[in-house]
């Protein structure tokens, strides 16, 4: 049986109920992915061109994490957990998949979204470690069973 890690992301609070579901379904350790300065509400309001999520995708910017204390190290599945922006991960989750070395890791994608889906999203982030197989997981919005994920 493998060691599993939900890591997730959530700057409203949506993502984070999905994530401490998912980690108590499958027996995960859970780690919240933080940014080193966190978004407001008004960051993430994306109707505003001005607001910093804009700002960063935009600039392709890779927001700094708060720190790096996933110890990804120890787990062979990472669930990896996030609201889906700009119809991908939001840039914070490119920060963290630079910060650590997740060679031969199994990271399975799971994200909420206020009605895209994945669209290319495992494959952008593919890239970002080539030596991990990355997997489409699901979408969180309706999920309310993980009984297919356990055995990840």
């Amino acid at each position: 049986m493998s060691k599993k890690l939900v890591a997730y992301f959530s700057a409203s609070g949506v993502t984070a109920e999905k994530a401490k579901e998912l980690a108590a379904a499958t027996g995960s350790d859970i780690y919240e992915i933080k940014p080193e300065t966190p978004y407001s509400a008004a960051d993430i309001k994306w109707t505003n061109p001005l607001a910093r999520c804009n700002k960063e995708w935009i600039k392709k910017t890779k927001p700094a994490l708060a720190d790096t204390n996933a110890n990804v190290a120890d787990y062979d599945t990472i669930f990896l957990t996030f609201p889906i922006w700009y119809y991908t991960a939001p840039l914070i989750i490119k920060s963290f998949l630079s910060a650590y070395d997740f060679s031969g890791k199994k990271i399975v994608l799971f994200a909420t979204s206020g009605g895209s889906d994945f669209g290319k999203t495992a494959k952008n982030l593919q890239t970002e470690v080539p030596n991990a197989t990355v997997i489409e997981g699901a979408m969180l919005n309706g999920v309310t069973s993980f009984e297919e994920y356990i055995d990840l």
